[in-house]
């Protein structure tokens, strides 16, 4: 196999980045999401309740379900 070219070298590293761009401002949408969902305003304790752990790996179990989900939909359908 050919090694890439230099044009070839800039679109594999100008995708890594953009995934890289991707996957950084997921993983903050969903800190924020799940973060605003169990975690309340006034702290009462400098680490998560029981309550607020299990909300939180519930809540990012289902990020990931539905994220995972609408990226085989988008990827299977020819229209988009």
């Amino acid at each position: 196999m050919a090694s890439p070219n230099a044009f070839e070298k800039e679109q594999i590293f100008s995708m890594a980045e953009k995934e890289m761009e991707y996957r950084v401002e997921m993983f903050n949408k969903l800190t924020h999401t799940c973060y605003s969902k169990c975690i309340e305003n006034k702290y009462k304790e400098s680490e998560l309740n029981m309550g607020e752990n299990s909300c939180i790996d519930r809540c990012v179990s289902k990020y990931w379900q539905v994220t995972n989900l609408v990226g085989q939909l988008l990827g299977n359908n020819p229209k988009m």
